[in-house]
């Protein structure tokens, strides 16, 4: 059999950019997962150390949609669901897997990082979906609003929006409507007093990353479009 080697055309410089930037958004996204079960303190306010990560997420979707339209936004969040399914549902078989003798971390242990909580894992999924597209969404229709100018305008505003919707989203799935649901005498739904702490404190926390990530937008969308040739009228 004779092999014959393929030449592949070099891949657009911006085509490579904006594979680095889903891998980012990707990154993002799985490690605000990892690293939820942590929390620590924001003036008083328990918060996940997710909330350090996943806003990231925003600010990629945003500069993709400032760069490469609509249609490449929209992509990246459902690759980003996709990749979010697969991973819990890998997260969920090494979790049955039963444990061999030698395995330096026992499976309690293991459980304990990794283990899956529907509730919270209800509540991820749907927010996430659903406030990414109102994102993009919202980025899009003020590009059209203000002509392509104030690129700071449709960044904080599209972000504060939809991050506002995936916090309540999530706080109420997780801890007032799943625990219902479920009807586990022991995960009781939480009061209003502290839902509206929760949601109060990983929103202000949310929106102060996001008014600060606005100088890092700017920075990015000139580079990129520098880079690759993109000139604005």
């Amino acid at each position: 059999m004779i092999i014959t080697q393929r030449t592949m055309p070099d891949m657009a410089l911006s085509e490579k950019i904006f594979m680095i930037l889903a891998s980012i958004f990707i990154t993002s996204l799985m490690l605000t997962n990892v690293i939820a079960g942590k929390y620590f303190k924001f003036f008083g306010l328990p918060l996940s150390c997710s909330t350090l990560v996943y806003p990231f997420t925003f600010v990629v979707t945003d500069i993709v949609s400032e760069v490469y339209g609509l249609h490449r936004a929209r992509l990246l969040v459902l690759a980003g669901f996709i990749v979010s399914i697969v991973v819990t549902m890998l997260v969920w078989i090494a979790n049955q897997l039963p444990i061999a003798p030698t395995s330096p971390i026992d499976a309690a242990a293991f459980s304990q990082l990794f283990g899956l909580f529907p509730g919270v894992v209800l509540g991820s999924m749907i927010g996430y979906l659903t406030a990414q597209f109102i994102d993009v969404q919202i980025f899009e229709y003020l590009r059209i609003i203000t002509k392509n100018k104030h690129l700071w305008v449709r960044n904080n505003f599209s972000t504060l929006a939809s991050q506002l919707v995936d916090t309540i989203i999530v706080v109420t799935i997780a801890w007032v409507i799943w625990p219902i649901i479920d009807g586990n005498t022991a995960t009781q739904p939480i009061g209003w007093q502290v839902w509206s702490k929760i949601v109060m404190g990983q929103y202000l926390f949310k929106g102060l990353l996001a008014l600060l990530d606005t100088p890092f937008v700017y920075v990015s969308t000139y580079l990129i479009e520098k880079w690759i040739g993109i000139q604005r009228s």
